[in-house]
C-alpha cells in the first residue's frame, strides 16, 4: 500500500468542504500539503479524483465521491485499532472527532478538551465548531463521534443526553434605558429594535418564545456570529435574547453589556450530548460522555458564570 492514513484524511477533507483553502483551515493543515496529497492518491489510483474549477473549488468527480466513501470507511477501521487496543490494554487512546454549537464552543470546548486529555493523555481530540443543522447532519454521516448540541429539534436516530438548562435573558447596552431593570417582559421588548442570532434551529427558539404571546419582534438586524450580535447590542443597535452568557461582559470592541433577566416562564435550551443511537460506543466515547456529565450541569458549565444559570 503506497498511500496513508493521513493523506486519506486530507482527501476526505478537501471533498467536504469542496475547497483545499477551507479544508486547510478546517484541519489546520497547510494548501500545499493537501494539494501534493491528492495529487499523490491520484497518481496512486490511478483516477481523476477532482475537477478543479476556478473560482469555484473543487467538484468531486464521480470517481471521487465513491472513493470519499471508501475512504472513510478505511479511516474508521483504522481507528477501530485504538479501541481494540484500549479494550486489550484497559486504556482510553485514540482519536475522538467532537462536534460543539457554534455559539457554545468558544466557551466550553477549550477547557472540556483540554481537561480530558489531562486525563487521558493518549487521546487526541479533534473540535468542529458548526450550527446545530450542521452537527445532527454530521452525526447521522457519522463525520463526527459526539456533539455538544442543544435540545432543538433532535431527529429519530439521535440520542440526546441533557447535561443542563439555559433559560433565555435579555442582552442590552449600559446606555440602554433598560440596563437599570430587575427584568424585562416580552411585552417591553416588542416595539424595540431587535439584533437577533440568526443560526438554523435557534431563530426558531427565539421566535417562539414571541409566539407563543402573539408577539411579533421587530428585527432590525441579524448576524449568524455571536460576537457581531454582542458588539452590535454593546453599540446600541438594539437588544438581544440569549441563552449563553460569556463570563466577560464586555463585547470584543470593549464596550460594556447588561444581561437582564426575561420576565415569565419561558422554555429554557437544554445543552446536553448528542450521538448517533443504538450506537455501539467505543471505551473512548464512553468516557468523554461521563467527562462531559461530571463536567457541565446547571450548577456549572465551563466558560460560564455560574450565577447566570438561572435568575
Amino acid at each position: 500500500m503506497r498511500y496513508t492514513l493521513r493523506q486519506l484524511e486530507y482527501f476526505i477533507a478537501a471533498g467536504e468542504c469542496g475547497s483545499i483553502t477551507v479544508a486547510s483551515e478546517r484541519i489546520a493543515i497547510s494548501q500545499p500539503s493537501i494539494s501534493t496529497a491528492i495529487s499523490h492518491l491520484e497518481k496512486e489510483l490511478g483516477v481523476q479524483l477532482f475537477v478543479r474549477q476556478h473560482a469555484h473549488g473543487l467538484s468531486l468527480t464521480p470517481a471521487g465521491r465513491k472513493l470519499v466513501v471508501a475512504a472513510k470507511r478505511v479511516i474508521k477501521e483504522a481507528e477501530n485499532l485504538y479501541d481494540a487496543a484500549s479494550e486489550a490494554t484497559d486504556q482510553v487512546r485514540g482519536q475522538l472527532c467532537v462536534g460543539s454549537m457554534v455559539t457554545l464552543a468558544p466557551m466550553i470546548m477549550p477547557e472540556l478538551a483540554h481537561n480530558f486529555m489531562s486525563i487521558y493523555p493518549m487521546v487526541q481530540i479533534r473540535q468542529f465548531e458548526a450550527n446545530q443543522e450542521w452537527l445532527l447532519d454530521s452525526l447521522r454521516r457519522v463525520e463526527i463521534d459526539i456533539a455538544i448540541a442543544y435540545d432543538l429539534q433532535i431527529p429519530e436516530g439521535i440520542e440526546f443526553s441533557p447535561l443542563a438548562s439555559l433559560p433565555p435573558y435579555v442582552l442590552v447596552s449600559a446606555n440602554h434605558p433598560f440596563a437599570q431593570k430587575t427584568e424585562v417582559s416580552l411585552q417591553d421588548l416588542v416595539d424595540e429594535p431587535m439584533v437577533l442570532l440568526d443560526l438554523p434551529f435557534s431563530r426558531e427558539y427565539f421566535f417562539s418564545l414571541f409566539f407563543k404571546e402573539a408577539l411579533q419582534p421587530k428585527i432590525y438586524s441579524s448576524s449568524a456570529h455571536l460576537e457581531v450580535v454582542r458588539t452590535m447590542v454593546a453599540n446600541g443597535y438594539g437588544y438581544t435574547l440569549a441563552n449563553v452568557r460569556p463570563r466577560s461582559d464586555m463585547a470584543l470592541d470593549g464596550r460594556k453589556l447588561v444581561h437582564i433577566p426575561l420576565a415569565g416562564s419561558h422554555r429554557p435550551m437544554i445543552v446536553g450530548t448528542a450521538t448517533l443511537a443504538n450506537l455501539n460506543k467505543s471505551r473512548l466515547l464512553q468516557a468523554f460522555e461521563q467527562h462531559c456529565k461530571t463536567s457541565i450541569s446547571d450548577s456549572h458549565i465551563p466558560g460560564m458564570l455560574a450565577s447566570i444559570l438561572g435568575h
